[in-house]
Formats: structure tokens, C-alpha cells, sequence
């Protein structure tokens, strides 16, 4: 081969390999590409899922099931009991995985311990609506052959009773529960029928809107997805709730389907009907004119109640109107009837009704019937029928809990596995140790054993929170320490055995005492160095007498120094609170000779009240005062003014009104608060006003009393209930800065019954919470409930309560609730707001305020929760403000109500003085 044609060989090889390598290149960046895709939609899932919590109970590793699109995770990190296991070979495949994927090959079984429970701590806390799913799964695991019998719990309420049909099957069972606390313990309890055990656990966060029934669950009997004839289930990635959707075509009825696409996002979809299930229907078969179905009821109580939805589609293209077809058909469900309800082409329509009561025999009957107008039989594209359980029953007292579930941290005891959540329920399976009173609304614990039970240590201050203890047994320990005090002060304790220790110190003679009154038995034997008798303090007193009396001198001076630095460091403050425009309470009595010199012998009335007129008025230094002068005829008397005037001595929050003095002179006494000069929030909203708060002014009104009155159920101890929170008992300064009045009855009240919840009658109609109206009780939830109707106030512009064309009473509440569920909180807000305000910040405060007038007191959220809310309201419309003036491309100066939203994102409460 000649020179040319060795170069033409090279040049053709070299082309071959750059045109492999460049291929090569090619397919490697094509894969990396699918391989981010694949990343991209695996980040989409986890994100679209984070308010899910899959558990796949007997695994090692956290996984994430791609066919499914869900992030499982182990339990190892949800229960300390029990043991892992994998279901026998040749019973791990009998399942469709395309709704289970991997969860029904392990389980974690429990051996020992009657009661074993998982706790789960969701992301959003309490209060909420979740869907809980069990999957359980015997497969043989412990090739015995026998399928185990076992009840499960949810915290303290009965959920169900496990026992697969068969060795292979799989039981699933659901639950639509109200949570009414940040954990949700979910125990298995053995009913001495076989070990419990647990495939997996899913959680998934609901919509309050949906599936509501105050204070009661709902257990899923069925969910269906009519006219499908694929068998296969429809969950999630298509449900966004991932419900389990079962196919069913009655033998009735003909399949219908579509592939057109339905208008999933309408507002009559309320429960977000995956569009999957409502592309397909059942027909009745001409020349049946109704679609029904019965079911076999729940005989776990008598008189049980059933709750169903009906989902709709129209899903063929039939022409509505005169001389063209009409499908028209009415729901009778439990022998109720509901309807006429006309069907829109491809527009969903879901109707929920019930609670029902089956019939006699036991069966849950449901029928669609076409009416006589109708010349198309109904149709049916799903369907879900639930069991409502009894109201939730009441967990033990959770300041019993806190210190049961403290001890075994402080003493690091080891009981056994019965010593887990709830230390009263089930009642036959209490915590070994223990006994409960089930007298009242909560279980008490009244009696603890924990004789022998290698404590060591000092005496725990958990045990001054079992206030309902009557028998405590602490004996053949090794305490050590002094017998403390507050052991004494324990109400109901009658026998206290404290033998058999190493405690040392003197016996506190408060229990000495209870003990010569025979009002409780004590055992204090085998404590060698603990005396028992007065010598041993009198013995250290008489050691400490020279020493006390060598400093005596030194003492007085110290203390006489103390009185002069307080008195100069009193004058600075004061110097400077004036400087800053704040009034600070010095707490200064007045003699009625000045309180007529301060009032320009009560000249200007600026409002009246349960004592009496309050006046304008001003101090030598021109501080402006409100006076309140106790009338002669005041409904309210002398003890309820020093009730109020020594309560609002101690008690100072930047959003409480202050008090600066008060006169006790003969019969004329009077109390003198800081002067609030924009009046109170009532006047602000009534349509004679002049002036319109815009929608920033009022959410921070909002913020600031709700961190007033979080200060006075959660700072102070005990908690001080308001009794009578309305917009004009909210007064407004000359920042429009809020702050709560009239709280200081309710110290007196209190009083009476040696609690913080009160009985004499207080309130006024419209705020008033309907249960301690009815039960005469008021306490933190009846404050929340009329914070509520506040928030509703400040939203609407509207009263607490008005009157129909008829003369009826309307609350507001009542006039919100079906507008708002109807998708429209624009139609709500305050009109002379014109439209201006954030649409999202206003759903928010409206979902705050009406999760503050449930019903149920229990329901309603602590007011610390409230004001998280508030803020995150503030946030939002802070958010918009900082984005519109990003677009306008220029920075302008913060307003003073901007700076407020700061200073109450940083601001902590004070401690009581």
C-alpha cells in the first residue's frame, strides 16, 4: 500500500473512533439527563407528600417507593418494643403491590407487655383532621399457623379489633380522627388471643372542611370507585390525600367512562374527588329508575350512627334544558331523603350527609331514585360510607401524665412495658403500680406504689403534680436528700410511706402536724440519719444565733442601702417611661380631694361601666388618666374593686391597660388607669366611626390582644380568665396600639371557688362561649371562644350578634361559616375596606377565628397557638408589602405600624411580678 493509501486508513480509523467516543458522549449525558429527571420527579413527590407519614413497621432503613411515589420510614424511631419479623416465604406475593408496594413483607410483633404503643408527633400538631391507615399482615411469620386476636387504641379511645380472616389476607383499616393533641399514640393491646402485630402505619393530614363531625372519628366502612373496570385501586399519586379507592360495578348497573377532562378544581369538588375515579360511573340498567345498595351495619354500640358521601359526574354529553334530556334524581339515605339534584356536564358535585342511624336490622340502605321529571336513570361515580364512633372519651388529667411520664426519666426506673402513654386507659390495663379514679371527666391517678423500685436521688417535684394522689408508697428506695415540703401540701394524700430510704434533714413540720391530726398516715422508719423531732432545729438554731447575731448590724445596713438604691434606680425608670410616652404602674393611692382635682371635678365622661362612670383626667405632671369611680349603685362591690386594684398592682403587660393609682377614701373609691386616647375597638367598627382601620391596623389589634390575653392565661400563675373579652373592653392608644381592660374581676371571682375557673355569672351575649353559659363554668376556651368572635368582628366590620328582617338573632359566626365554605372570604371582609387587603392573610385570620367558636371547648386552640397564627398572618402581609415594594423598584421609609410588626415577632412576655 502506497503512502496515500496508509493515510487514507488512518483518517477513516480516526474518524471511527471520534465518532464513537462522540457517541458514547452522547448517551452518557442523555442518561445523566434521565437520571436528574428521575431526581427532579423524586423531589416533586417528597414535596408533594410532606404532610404524610408513612411508616413500614419491622424494616431497618428508610426507603422511598417509586412506583408509589411515598417516602416510607422505619418504626424504629416511633415505638421502643417489640421485634422485627419478615412474613414466611410463599405468603410475601399474594398481594397486588400496586397499592401496597413493599410494606407487607415485614411487621414488628410484640411479645411482651399487654399494652405497646407507636407515638406519632405529625407536623401540624393538634387539632387537625387526619386520615389513619393500619395494614396488617400474619403471613405465618412465626410458623405457627395461627392467627392472633388483638385490640388497638388510639390514645384512650377504642379504635378496633384485629384478627385476620385467614393466614394470607390483608386486613386495612381506616380512620378519619380528630387529634386533640400534638402525639397521637396508637397502642396494641393484647386481649391474651396471640402476640399483636403491625404491617405498617400511614398518616395523612385532612382539611378540616372535610369529613367534619365535632368531637367524633369516623371509621371507613368502604370507599368505592364506581364503573371501574380495571380492579385496580386508585390512591396516591392521583388522590391528594391518598385515600384507598376501591372498584365496584353493581350487578345492576352498566360501567360509564370518559377521558375528557373534569373541572376537579370546582368548588362543589369539596373533597377533592381524584378525577381517575370520577371519569367513570355506574348507570342503573333500564328499565330501573334507582341505583342502591345495602350494607352490613356496625354492631360495636347500640343506636349506631352511619355517615355517607356520594361523589357525581356527568360524564356523557347530555343536552339540559326543555324538550332535551334531563337526569334528576334525589338521595334517600337511612329512610332520609335528599335532593333534586340536576347534574352540569364534566362538573363534579359531591354531597355529604348523616349522621343517620341504619335500620332495625342492622343494614345501612342508601338509593338514588330518578324523579318523575327525569327521563334518564342516575347515575353513581363513588361513594364512601363511614361508622361514626361515640365522642372521644377524656384521657387522664395531663398534668397526672406529665408526672407519671417524668419519673422514669428522673429515676431512670426500669417497669415494664405497661408503663407506656396513657396510665389510666384502658382501664384494665393500667400502669403496673398504679390505681385511677374514674369519677370525674378525666381519670386521676389516687394511688402510686414504687415501693422497691431502686429510686435513688431526692424526692422528685413530679410528684407535687398528682394532686389527686391519696397513697404513696416511696419505701425500700435509696432517696436521699430532705423530706420536702410540698409533700405536705398535697390536698388528698392520706397515707405517705417514706421508709427504708437514706433521707436526711428534719421532717417539715407541716407533715408532722398532718400526722398528730391523724389526717395522714406516716412511715418514716429506716431513715438512720432524718430526725424525726423539734431538737434537731433547735439544735441548729442554737449554732446559728452567735452567727446571726455577729451580722445583724451588717444586715440593717445592707438594707437600708437595698431601700436607697430601689428608690433611685424608681425615679429613673419613671423619668424614662415618661421620656418614651409609657405609663408605669406606681401603684400611688389618692385621696378623693385629688381624684375631684384630677377630673376637673368630674367633668368629661368617657364611659360607663359595671362600677360605675369613668372620667377624663389629668395629674399635676400632665399625664392624662381614665378615672373609674365606684358608684353608690354599682352592681359590683368593695371586694371586687380591691380584687381588681391588688390584681392590677402585680400584673403588667405592654398589651394589659395599666394602672396607675387608686382612692380608698370612706364610701368614694376609685380606680386611675393610663388614659387610652383612641377609645375603644367597638367604636372603631361601627359605621358611624368617620374613620376606617385598614386591614394592617387590624390584624396587629388582633396580635396585640392576643398576646395580652396569652400573657394572662399562660404567664401568670395561676392563669387569669377574663370572663367578658369584647371589642369594648379592647381600648386603643394613641399608636392604635391595643390593650385589654376590665380583667381584674376575675382574680375575686376565682377566689370564690379556689380555681381558675370560675361560676358566678359573667359574659355578654354574642361573646359569650354557649358551654359556660349553659355549665356556668368559665375558663381559658370560654376566653377563646370570645377572642373569636372578636377576630370575626375585626374581619367583618359586623357585630357580635344582629337581627334578621324577622327579628331573629344572627350571630356572626353563623353568617361567616356557610360563605366561607362556599370559597368567597372576599364577600366577608369589612367593605370599607374597598378590597384592600391580602387575600391569604385574610383566609387565614377567618380559619384562625373559627377554629377559635367550635362548639366543642376542647377543639379550640390554646391562645399561644392563636397568637403563632396571628403573626404568621402579619408575615404574610408584611411578605406583600416587601414584595410591592421590591416592584416598585425604589425603597421608601418603614411606617410605624411596619416597625410593630417587628417588635411583636421579638417580643417575649414578661414574667409575673
Amino acid at each position: 500500500m502506497n503512502m496515500d493509501g496508509r493515510k487514507a486508513v488512518v483518517s477513516v480509523t480516526l474518524w471511527l473512533i471520534f465518532v464513537l467516543l462522540l457517541s458514547a458522549t452522547f448517551r452518557n449525558i442523555k442518561l445523566a439527563a434521565a437520571k436528574d429527571d428521575k431526581l427532579a420527579e423524586k423531589r416533586k413527590l417528597a414535596a408533594s407528600n410532606s404532610s404524610f407519614l408513612s411508616i413500614d413497621c419491622g424494616v431497618d432503613q428508610d426507603y422511598f417507593d417509586e412506583k408509589m411515589g411515598i417516602f416510607y420510614k422505619s418504626d424504629k424511631d416511633f415505638i421502643s418494643t417489640g421485634e422485627n419479623k419478615y412474613v414466611s416465604p410463599g405468603y410475601d406475593d399474594d398481594d397486588d403491590d400496586s397499592y401496597t408496594g413493599r410494606i407487607l413483607q415485614s411487621l414488628r410483633f410484640f411479645p411482651k407487655g399487654r399494652k405497646n404503643c407507636y407515638k406519632l408527633r405529625p407536623e401540624h400538631g393538634k387539632n387537625q383532621n387526619y386520615l389513619i391507615r393500619a395494614f396488617f399482615k400474619y403471613g405465618n411469620y412465626d410458623a405457627l399457623n395461627k392467627i392472633p386476636k388483638f385490640d388497638v387504641y388510639l390514645g384512650a379511645n377504642f379504635w378496633m379489633t384485629v384478627q385476620p380472616i385467614n393466614v394470607t389476607a390483608t386486613l386495612l383499616e381506616e380512620i378519619i380522627y380528630f387529634s386533640l393533641t400534638d402525639v397521637i399514640n396508637i397502642c396494641l393491646v393484647n386481649t391474651l388471643s396471640g402476640k399483636p402485630f403491625i404491617s405498617a402505619l400511614e398518616l395523612r393530614l385532612l382539611n378540616n372542611s372535610i369529613y367534619k363531625i365535632e368531637s367524633k372519628s369516623l371509621y371507613v366502612l368502604g370507599r368505592y370507585d364506581l364503573g371501574n373496570s380495571t380492579n385496580r385501586m386508585v390512591r396516591y399519586k392521583n388522590d391528594v390525600y391518598d385515600r384507598l379507592w376501591d372498584t365496584l360495578t353493581p350487578a345492576d348497573c352498566i360501567a360509564l367512562n370518559t377521558t375528557a377532562n373534569i373541572e376537579v378544581q370546582s368548588i362543589n369538588n369539596t373533597l377533592k374527588t381524584p378525577v381517575e375515579v370520577l371519569r367513570t360511573a355506574a348507570q342503573v340498567r333500564s328499565p330501573l329508575r334507582s341505583l342502591g345498595n345495602s350494607f352490613p351495619g356496625v354492631y360495636i354500640a347500640a343506636e349506631s350512627e352511619y355517615y355517607a358521601c356520594f361523589h357525581f359526574a356527568e360524564i356523557l354529553p347530555i343536552s339540559q334544558g326543555k324538550g332535551k334530556h334531563r337526569r334528576e334524581f334525589t338521595i334517600n339515605f337511612n329512610g332520609a331523603n335528599y335532593g333534586h339534584i340536576t347534574l352540569q356536564y364534566l362538573n363534579p358535585l359531591t354531597m355529604c350527609y348523616g349522621p343517620r342511624k341504619s335500620r332495625d336490622s342492622g343494614f345501612v340502605e342508601f338509593s338514588i331514585n330518578q324523579t318523575g321529571r327525569s327521563d334518564l336513570p342516575p347515575i353513581l361515580n363513588a361513594f364512601e360510607l363511614f361508622y361514626v364512633m361515640p365522642p372521644l372519651g377524656s384521657p387522664t388529667d395531663p398534668a397526672d401524665v406529665d408526672a407519671m411520664m417524668a419519673i422514669p426519666q428522673i429515676y431512670t426506673i426500669d417497669k415494664d412495658d405497661n408503663w407506656q402513654r396513657d396510665p389510666c386507659l384502658p382501664r384494665d390495663i393500667t400502669w403496673t403500680g398504679l390505681n385511677c379514679s374514674y369519677d370525674s371527666n378525666s381519670p386521676r391517678i389516687i394511688s402510686l406504689d414504687l415501693c422497691a423500685s431502686r429510686l435513688t436521688g431526692k424526692i422528685s417535684s413530679s410528684f407535687f403534680n398528682l394532686t389527686a394522689i391519696r397513697y404513696l408508697d416511696l419505701s425500700g428506695n435509696e432517696l436521699t436528700g430532705t423530706v420536702p415540703e410540698f409533700l405536705a401540701q398535697l390536698p388528698n394524700l392520706t397515707v405517705l410511706n417514706l421508709s427504708g430510704n437514706k433521707l436526711t434533714g428534719t421532717v417539715p413540720q407541716s407533715l408532722v402536724q398532718k400526722a398528730n391530726n391523724r389526717l395522714l398516715q406516716l412511715s418514716l422508719e429506716g431513715n438512720p440519719s432524718l430526725c424525726q423531732t423539734d431538737s434537731c432545729q433547735k439544735k441548729k438554731r442554737s449554732v446559728l444565733l452567735p452567727i446571726v447575731t455577729s451580722f445583724a448590724t451588717v444586715l440593717v445596713l445592707l438594707f437600708l442601702s437595698t431601700i436607697f438604691f430601689f428608690w433611685r434606680m424608681k425615679r429613673q425608670a419613671t423619668s424614662q417611661s415618661k421620656k418614651e410616652g409609657l405609663v408605669i404602674s406606681t401603684n400611688r393611692s389618692f385621696s378623693y380631694s385629688e381624684i375631684v382635682s384630677i377630673t376637673n371635678n368630674f367633668e368629661t365622661i368617657i364611659g360607663e361601666g359595671g362600677f360605675g362612670k369613668v372620667y377624663f383626667g389629668t395629674l399635676k405632671d400632665n399625664v392624662q388618666v381614665a378615672v373609674k369611680l365606684l358608684s353608690q349603685n354599682s352592681r359590683q362591690g368593695y371586694k371586687e374593686f380591691q380584687s381588681e386594684a391588688q390584681l392590677l398592682m402585680i400584673v403588667h403587660h405592654r398589651n394589659l391597660v395599666s394602672l396607675i393609682g387608686h382612692c380608698d377614701d370612706r364610701h368614694n373609691k376609685a380606680l386611675i388607669y393610663e388614659y387610652m386616647a383612641n377609645g375603644n375597638l367597638r367604636e372603631h367598627l361601627t359605621e358611624t366611626s368617620g374613620s376606617t382601620l385598614n386591614w394592617n391596623e387590624r390584624l396587629h389589634i388582633a396580635a396585640d390582644a392576643a398576646q395580652g390575653l396569652e400573657y394572662l392565661h399562660n404567664g401568670c400563675k395561676p392563669p387569669i380568665i377574663h370572663r367578658d373579652l369584647k371589642t369594648s373592653n379592647i381600648l386603643l392608644n394613641e399608636k392604635l396600639r391595643a390593650k385589654i381592660s376590665d380583667f381584674g374581676l376575675s382574680r375575686a371571682f376565682a377566689n370564690e371557688s379556689g380555681s381558675h375557673i370560675t361560676t358566678r355569672p359573667a359574659g355578654t351575649l354574642g361573646y359569650l362561649d354557649p358551654q359556660a353559659q349553659s355549665s356556668g363554668n368559665f375558663n381559658k376556651k370560654s376566653d377563646i371562644y370570645s377572642f373569636g368572635i372578636i377576630l370575626l368582628e375585626l374581619i367583618t366590620g359586623q357585630p357580635a350578634i344582629r337581627r334578621d328582617v324577622n327579628g331573629e338573632i344572627i350571630r356572626i359566626q353563623e353568617w361567616v361559616t356557610p360563605i366561607i365554605e362556599n370559597g368567597d372570604v372576599r364577600s366577608i371582609v369589612d367593605p370599607t375596606l374597598q378590597g384592600d387587603f391580602d387575600t391569604n392573610s385574610a383566609w387565614k385570620a377567618v380559619e384562625i377565628a373559627l377554629s377559635c367558636v367550635l362548639n366543642t371547648a376542647t377543639r379550640r386552640p390554646d391562645m399561644t397557638d392563636v397568637l403563632i397564627e396571628l403573626k404568621e398572618c402579619l408575615g404574610m402581609v408584611t411578605a406583600v408589602v416587601g414584595s410591592q415594594r421590591m416592584d416598585r423598584g425604589r425603597t421608601r421609609s418603614i411606617n410605624s405600624l411596619e416597625m410593630r410588626s417587628l417588635e411583636i415577632y421579638t417580643e417575649t412576655a414578661p414574667s409575673p411580678r
